[in-house]
């Protein structure tokens, strides 16, 4: 991968999970485990060390032997504090961020974002599928942590308005089932695909 070996994994679970009633999204169960399991499926085989950015439940998510970061920032900027905080505690220079709510998240996620970054030189990646942009899923190298600082410390909040400013690419990915994500009550339902 690129000689820079596997990124670090994130999985960004410290929403407030306003679209299903308030409950924590990663530990509502889905297909009989919580959420943020299958996640970590996924996740597990592509990077060396994993964190997970929770801002409650913190015990809950600790039991799956990962360190739990909360945000450190106050009013709750959202997933790009939960992303700077993971940039701040892993080793690894390229860092891997998830959702919590994406539990197809393709087995080679990780590889093809980087070879892709690599390739082009540039420090940020997220995937492209079935025309539409899965920015919360990302590839980001650590040189970028100063310009997240700068970029919440001025405001900012949107994940889209970030990668841009740093000039992320976009990676095809093909068929977007592989990017979705669970947002409603109804999405924990559905019959497996």
């Amino acid at each position: 991968m690129n000689g820079a070996g596997k990124p670090a994994g994130l999985i960004l679970a410290g929403g407030r999970g306003r679209r299903v009633g308030g409950q924590d999204k990663g530990l509502m169960p889905y297909r009989g485990r919580p959420l943020v399991e299958w996640v970590l499926e996924r996740l597990a085989p592509q990077v060396d060390e994993i964190c997970i950015s929770a801002n409650r439940n913190l015990d809950a998510y600790r039991r799956y032997g990962y360190p739990v970061l909360p945000d450190t920032l106050p009013e709750y900027p959202g997933p790009l504090a939960g992303l700077r905080e993971g940039l701040a505690a892993v080793a690894a220079e390229w860092v891997l961020a998830v959702p919590c709510d994406v539990p197809n998240l393709p087995l080679d996620c990780a590889q093809r974002l980087l070879l892709a970054a690599g390739a082009r030189g540039c420090c940020a990646a997220y995937p492209r599928a079935g025309g539409a942009d899965h920015y919360a899923v990302l590839l980001l190298h650590k040189r970028c942590a100063g310009a997240l600082g700068a970029y919440l410390r001025d405001g900012g909040r949107s994940m889209h308005g970030f990668l841009d400013g740093v000039g992320a690419i976009a990676v095809e990915f093909g068929a977007a089932e592989a990017f979705a994500n669970l947002n409603t009550p109804q999405d924990f339902e559905a019959p497996a695909p």
